[in-house]
């Protein structure tokens, strides 16, 4: 998936799309970490000693960060866009659709598609740029729930409509 995403990202740059990656980056030395989801309290230890220039945190190599991409690090929660800045800087862009893509269809992605579609924003799912676990469950997240919120599609579609 990653390469496709990489992909997703080339031709969102190369069509004036702007590419926002949301990272996640504990703060207070792991204390701003969400307890009580079983999933944080199962990744804690992993996550001691990361900060704002530990490789774990970085954008992937295969996607990478190009000059004009924003990197919107938050520093709790599940959802990568709840309780931050992420919805009222693109508004302050102009931007009128989403496309997400990355982890995971199991939480992350349905609630930023939520979120942003509860801020007024349309999204837009290739479904090839996402992955959850197990795969089966991911497909039936598209199909099932997140095409309730948002336009699913894939990479190659959405490259070939900003081509137009």
């Amino acid at each position: 998936m990653l390469p496709t995403v990489g992909r997703l990202a080339g031709a969102a740059r190369d069509a004036g799309v702007v590419v926002v990656h949301l990272t996640y980056v504990p703060a207070a030395g792991g204390r701003s970490s969400n307890r009580k989801a079983p999933l944080m309290g199962r990744v804690l230890d992993l996550q001691s000693g990361w900060g704002p220039d530990s490789p774990e945190v970085q954008v992937v190599r295969e996607i990478g960060v190009a000059e004009g991409d924003l990197v919107l690090p938050r520093h709790s929660g599940l959802s990568p866009t709840h309780g931050t800045e992420t919805f009222k800087i693109l508004r302050n862009l102009g931007v009128t659709t989403v496309v997400l893509a990355g982890v995971s269809t199991n939480i992350a992605i349905p609630l930023a598609a939520v979120e942003a579609v509860d801020e007024g924003f349309e999204v837009v799912i290739p479904s090839d740029a996402v992955a959850g676990t197990p795969a089966e469950h991911s497909s039936s997240m598209l199909r099932n729930s997140l095409a309730f919120v948002a336009t699913i599609t894939t990479v190659d579609e959405l490259v070939a409509s900003w081509a137009r």
